[in-house]
């Protein structure tokens, strides 16, 4: 996607909420796209009214950006995210969250269903990402690079970095959840990962697998954006756990965590935006 593309965008974002800047942007994973309606004052944009939005179409994620006001904090919540394994190309893939961080946000918190791989890790666990593994051998940043929209070699040492994790373990706290840490390793799916693939991810460092989170974060590094990523574990990855993998698992695990993960949310958020 160009840059002016991003720009119609963003200039559709601003007329249709009529805040032309805003200090957070959030990313939805599965089954917390509801979330974004509780919000004060949350305009509602359907992503199809978004010149360039792709719409996303798996189960669990629906499809429309969000604009709240949270005592004077303005936030972006985009409900619902497209993957790769749908078939957009990772141009499309990262476009909102591009959008996001031309709109202001200087800070992305990414949220997502992953498979726990990493020792200790169970159904229904909070993880902070500390860092990630791209083992899909594709990159949003590959081909001519843009120089409006960042350097053609980012440096990726920092993308979480400590000082944010540290403002969600506080907010954790405050609400009674605990947030552990690891590496998230991004898989292109849509099939599970088999047990090889897992004792791999294992072998290289990997806590969680997941099938998205990476590109929408190296993209937002790319644009000079910082990022807070948080991972839901909804099952115990192939080879750990001895039961057959389904989405229907997935939904089911995000859905009885939602309210731990809400309550995070509502802490962490005004958090993030003002800090």
């Amino acid at each position: 996607m160009t840059y002016e593309a991003i720009q119609a965008a963003t200039s559709a974002v601003a007329e249709a909420t009529g805040r032309d800047h805003h200090d957070l942007a959030v990313v939805l994973g599965s089954g917390l796209s509801g979330y974004a309606r509780s919000l004060p004052g949350a305009a509602e944009i359907p992503y199809t009214a978004i010149p360039g939005f792709p719409v996303p179409k798996v189960e669990g994620h629906s499809g429309s950006l969000f604009s709240a006001d949270l005592d004077g904090l303005r936030i972006l919540v985009l409900a619902g995210r497209v993957h790769a394994y749908e078939g957009w190309d990772l141009g499309e893939v990262v476009f909102a969250v591009r959008t996001a961080v031309m709109s202001g946000s200087r800070r992305i918190l990414l949220t997502n269903a992953a498979g726990g791989v990493g020792e200790g890790l169970a159904p229904g666990d909070l993880v902070l990402i500390r860092d990630h593994l791209n083992l899909t051998a594709s990159n949003p940043l590959a081909g001519p690079n843009d120089d409006r929209l960042g350097p053609r070699f980012p440096d990726m040492s920092a993308v979480y970095p400590a000082a944010l994790r540290e403002i969600a373990r506080t907010a954790g706290a405050e609400v009674g959840v605990t947030l552990t840490e690891g590496v998230y390793a991004w898989f292109l799916g849509p099939s599970y990962e088999s047990p090889a693939e897992v004792q791999m991810a294992q072998r290289l460092g990997a806590d969680l697998v997941g099938m998205s989170t990476v590109p929408e974060a190296i993209a937002a590094r790319h644009m000079g954006a910082e990022v807070v990523g948080i991972s839901l574990v909804t099952n115990l990855a192939a080879g750990i756990s001895d039961q057959p993998l389904s989405h229907e698992e997935v939904q089911e695990t995000a859905d009885a965590a939602r309210g731990r993960f809400t309550g995070l949310l509502d802490a962490l958020l005004p958090r993030l935006a003002g800090a």
